[in-house]
């Protein structure tokens, strides 16, 4: 790693985790300046070098191969276990117990160890077992149900949301953890449920259940609690033919202010001046023909045009953008280098890019970069750092199998 001075230098992580959850939280951390050691224990398709997932999630870790299921690979995990500062697993409940080099075993000779098991629902409990997936705790956790458009209860969303603030977590867990360590020096083993975690994003809902009795229902663009119009996402001047050529704008009035200036942005119409439209309680009641006058104003434009002409008026309002749009076309991402080339051409994919972290610290800098590694690519450094081994010793334990 480079030799800049960033806020996590000297934390040492194992990291056991895979896909998405797991390696964004450690991801969080080591961009911060923790060493993360990205332990590969199989040919997990998401572990692959040239997969993407793999390739985005896993920056600014180092990767050691290492077979679990021969003794000799379980006795080299404990020993870097009773090394680190934190342990750190995404699979069912269990595996790293099963595998010797669990909490119980590993902190009486290291007791200032932090464990960190981030399974989908916990570890207890008559459903601590299922495998789930982002999808999968989106359906438990009602998200699902409460994402599209009124009659929909089977759109859901199309990516992995709750692993991203699931990794959110295991991070501020983690560093939570070491800030309680350095008053007690002691560690601790942590329980992180994903589907707890995917509640917390409907707990309006929950809430509105438990006060009022009302089952919430998907509400598009529309606020659900909340009388504020124009709120939607509105169409703009194409680009070319076919839907995906599409623009659209949102706009979002949130108070009366907001949509008293958005009528002098759009040449205060006659219709905007109906007493209808006076109050939020009104426009929210009469939405729809609403939506249909500021649509017939918003097609004449660009996406652009209408964010520029609202935002200068104080109007809530951002283009619908693509990704082509964020990587080639946004000023602010462009101004940010937010998104860049990593110096170093990953062996299996080629060139590759990244999203830098969205922190910015003044004294220890957090803006350093490495790609991904590849499987077994930092064993010697790893072993001969963590446990003094020599290099031939692993090599050997590469031929035979120990360190795949």
């Amino acid at each position: 790693m480079a030799d800049t001075p960033r806020p996590l230098d000297g934390m040492r992580i194992l990291d056991f985790t895979h896909v998405l959850a797991g390696p964004f939280g450690t991801r969080i951390l080591a961009d911060m300046g923790a060493d993360v050691v990205k332990v590969i224990t199989e040919a997990r398709a998401s572990n692959a070098p040239d997969n993407q997932y793999y390739v985005n999630w896993n920056r600014n870790k180092r990767a050691l191969s290492l077979d679990m299921s021969h003794d000799e690979g379980r006795e080299v995990g404990l020993r870097l276990a009773a090394k680190a500062d934190v342990v750190i697993d995404n699979f069912s409940p269990g595996v790293l117990d099963r595998w010797g080099i669990g909490y119980e075993t590993v902190s009486p000779d290291n007791p200032s160890i932090i464990y960190v098991q981030m399974s989908g629902v916990g570890a207890e409990g008559p459903w601590a077992d299922f495998v789930t997936f982002a999808p999968t705790l989106h359906a438990l956790a009602g998200i699902t149900a409460l994402t599209g458009v009124p009659g929909r209860r089977d759109i859901g969303m199309g990516f992995s949301y709750n692993d991203s603030l699931s990794g959110l977590h295991a991070a501020v867990a983690v560093l939570a953890a070491v800030e309680e360590r350095s008053r007690s020096g002691r560690g601790r083993r942590l329980d992180i449920a994903q589907l707890e975690i995917a509640l917390n994003v409907v707990g309006p809902a929950l809430l509105d259940y438990s006060v009022n009795g009302r089952v919430a229902q998907p509400s598009g663009n529309r606020l659900p609690y909340d009388d504020a119009a124009p709120h939607n996402c509105y169409p703009c001047i194409a680009e070319g033919e076919g839907t995906h050529n599409e623009r659209w704008v949102a706009i979002a009035c949130m108070t009366d202010e907001h949509w008293q200036s958005f009528r002098r942005v759009m040449g205060n119409p006659g219709w905007a001046r109906d007493e209808r439209y006076h109050s939020a309680s009104g426009r929210t009641a009469h939405l729809q023909t609403l939506d249909e006058h500021v649509a017939d104003w918003t097609r004449e434009l660009t996406a652009e045009r209408v964010m520029a002409l609202c935002q200068a008026a104080g109007v809530p309002a951002g283009v619908v953008q693509s990704g082509v749009d964020l990587v080639d076309h946004d000023p602010q991402i462009a101004h940010d280098k937010f998104l860049f080339e990593f110096d170093d051409p990953h062996p299996a994919v080629g060139v590759t890019y990244g999203d830098r972290l969205p922190l910015s610290f003044s004294r220890t800098p957090a803006d350093q970069y490495t790609r991904s590694r590849t499987y077994g690519e930092d064993n010697v450094a790893v072993l001969g750092e963590w446990l003094g081994l020599p290099e031939d010793e692993v090599r050997a334990g590469e031929d035979a199998g120990t360190f795949r």
